[in-house]
């Protein structure tokens, strides 16, 4: 068996295993093994890819490849082992700005090694015609991914603030970013040079940190699978400029099914997909109004909210990204199983952009071993609050907001969320009364049927357990 041969079997291999991690990843009693799938694959994959290399670069290129294969792999799993669950959503997301990063590099470095080689073209004709619109499409897609997810990082990890930045006419910043960039296309395919392909990477840099910027903090779980699909079609491109059948079938893979996760969940949100893609995601309401007076808070203890679960009939534990911050999943997981033993009925309820990341909360409870039977979907729950006795809202705030379904100028207007206000009771727990990732205020801590439990979510559970 030639070399040429194994790789091609290699690489076979290679994508029907990431072919299986995506399908086990689609259920939690399959995801550990998917994850096992898709190490393995991108082991083989890896392996293939050095194997091939051998043939064609000296013992120094070799030795760098091998040396740089090394040094990424101890930085990733030190950065794997070290990062709390709540930082999950930011490395993802720093993660895919290097995917965008490696399609410029390698766009560039296919216009410098073929249309801006030393002795001229090394293509003519059609073929050249085809390999500069790979490089100019390659290099616009790894450019909006790269900063696209810069910004997404930024906001994540509070390190600018979540906020929309809405610039006069910025939908149609965007459109004439877009036909700017068929125009640079067509003129670059007709006369590869520098200077336009400059423009292009300047271009699609600007845009990338536009589109994201213009999306608001509470819709960034959305943004996080959008820029998963767009490192997808980067690593696509970058696949059909190397002539790698892997990395395109491995872009596709990761541009199709996170392009379907995000439309899963605009549906889940009655947002727009295309308003996605276009930068207006979370624009659709006014400005935040916080500064509206709903009334006054009810607080409630510890000891009287053990009270009201010991008299429960159903509980409803709402989790949100302060049970991720509070690491409060032990204690939730220990409450679940004493509360059970007494004969009450409890279940989860999650709403498909809880936390930060999609499938946060249920990343978080499957490690505290809840039993995945009780963990259900906003839609399979839904119906079910108006017969509940009690709902803990643990750490959520614009997924359990009725401002989505009754007030029509709200930024989070026609918004999904979890009806926990029909319950008999709710308990919020929260740190204190500002208003959730997104800059909304949320009129449920105000109603009747609501009290509110201040502090560190996990202290207070922990507080409940004792009590009871």
């Amino acid at each position: 068996m030639t070399a040429t041969t194994a790789a091609s079997a290699a690489y076979i291999v290679a994508g029907l295993l990431f072919i299986l991690s995506l399908a086990g990843l689609s259920k939690h009693e399959t995801a550990r093994a998917g994850n096992a799938y898709g190490i393995a694959g991108m082991a083989i994959a890896l392996a293939a890819t050095v194997g091939v290399a051998t043939r064609d670069i000296s013992a120094v290129g070799l030795t760098l490849l091998v040396l740089a294969v090394a040094i990424g792999a101890a930085i990733g799993l030190w950065r794997a082992r070290k990062v709390e669950m709540t930082g999950m959503p930011e490395l993802i997301a720093l993660l895919h700005s290097f995917v965008g990063l490696a399609a410029v590099l390698v766009g560039w470095n296919g216009y410098l090694s073929v249309e801006a080689a030393a002795g001229g073209p090394v293509l003519v004709g059609a073929e050249a015609g085809i390999h500069s619109g790979e490089v100019v499409v390659g290099v616009f897609i790894g450019a909006v991914t790269f900063t696209g997810s810069i910004v997404a990082f930024l906001k994540l990890s509070a390190r600018i603030k979540s906020n929309p930045l809405v610039l006069p006419g910025h939908n149609w910043l965007n459109l004439g970013a877009l036909v700017l960039f068929a125009v640079l296309t067509v003129v670059f395919v007709a006369e590869p040079n520098l200077l336009v392909l400059s423009v292009v990477t300047v271009l699609a840099l600007a845009l990338g940190w536009h589109l994201v910027a213009s999306i608001g903090g509470g819709d960034m779980p959305v943004v996080v699978s959008m820029l998963n699909s767009y490192s997808g079609w980067a690593a696509a491109a970058s696949g059909f400029l190397l002539g790698n059948d892997l990395l395109i079938i491995t872009g596709a893979l990761v541009g199709s099914s996170g392009a379907y996760l995000s439309y899963i969940m605009c549906k889940a949100m009655n947002r727009s997909f295309i308003s996605v893609i276009a930068g207006g995601f979370g624009n659709e309401g006014s400005a935040a109004s916080s500064d509206v007076d709903y009334g006054e808070h009810t607080e409630i203890s510890a000891e009287d909210t053990a009270e009201l679960l010991r008299d429960a009939r159903s509980v409803v534990i709402t989790p949100g990204y302060g049970m991720a911050v509070a690491q409060a999943q032990g204690p939730v997981a220990d409450l679940t199983r004493k509360l059970t033993e007494r004969g009450v009925d409890v279940r989860f309820g999650i709403h498909p952009v809880a936390g930060r990341l999609p499938g946060h909360m249920n990343v978080l409870l499957a490690e505290a071993k809840v039993p995945y039977d009780v963990v259900l979907e906003m839609d399979e729950i839904n119906d079910d609050f108006a017969s509940t006795s009690v709902v803990l809202v643990i750490g959520a705030n614009d997924t359990v907001n009725p401002a989505a379904t009754e007030d029509p100028s709200s930024p989070i207007a026609g918004m999904p969320v979890l009806k926990v206000w029909e319950a008999e009771r709710v308990v919020v727990f929260k740190r204190s009364m500002n208003t959730g990732y997104a800059g909304v205020q949320n009129p449920l801590f105000f109603r009747d049927n609501s009290r509110m439990l201040f502090g560190d979510a996990r202290e207070r559970v922990e507080d409940i357990l004792k009590a009871l």
